[in-house]
């Protein structure tokens, strides 16, 4: 693993940004739900600057189509480089209703990891995009004198 004292972090550009979230198809969807966040992983796709994603009824879908802001954020990691990144993408989310959108929408590449009906279409349309890249630390770099010292049972 390469190390690196370079602990700079490149703010990246909203082209780049989407540059990176065309090439994953997992992230994590943040939501308010009643007086707390969560957040959910969802596969999405990304449409005409918009980011797709499918969902069966149930919190995730009733939060997201609430009147408050929702992010989704997709991380990657540049083996040949030795860099990570990480794009979020905030703004509001809405359902696809529309025969015309829901034509379109259909033939996105939206293959849910987990089994069952996800009949309903969201489109999360951003207010912002923001991202940043930054070098991997090697693990070496956080060992202490007590990394792998042998610890006694809690019990």
């Amino acid at each position: 693993m390469m190390v690196s004292d370079d602990m700079s972090v490149q703010e990246l550009a909203v082209n780049e940004c989407w540059a990176l979230l065309r090439t994953e198809e997992v992230g994590r969807l943040a939501v308010w739900v009643d007086d707390h966040p969560d957040i959910f992983p969802l596969n999405f796709a990304v449409d005409h600057g918009t980011i797709v994603f499918r969902s069966a009824p149930g919190t995730k879908m009733s939060a997201s189509l609430s009147d408050t802001p929702v992010a989704l954020e997709v991380d990657g990691y540049l083996a040949r480089s030795h860099e990570a990144w990480s794009v979020v993408v905030k703004g509001r989310a809405e359902g696809i209703r529309e025969i015309g959108e829901l034509t379109d929408t259909v033939d996105l590449p939206l293959f849910p990891w987990q089994a069952g009906a996800k009949n309903f279409f969201i489109r999360l349309v951003p207010t912002a995009v923001t991202g940043r890249r930054f070098a991997v630390a090697d693990p070496g770099a956080w060992q202490t004198p007590f990394s792998g010292v042998r610890r006694s049972s809690s019990e």
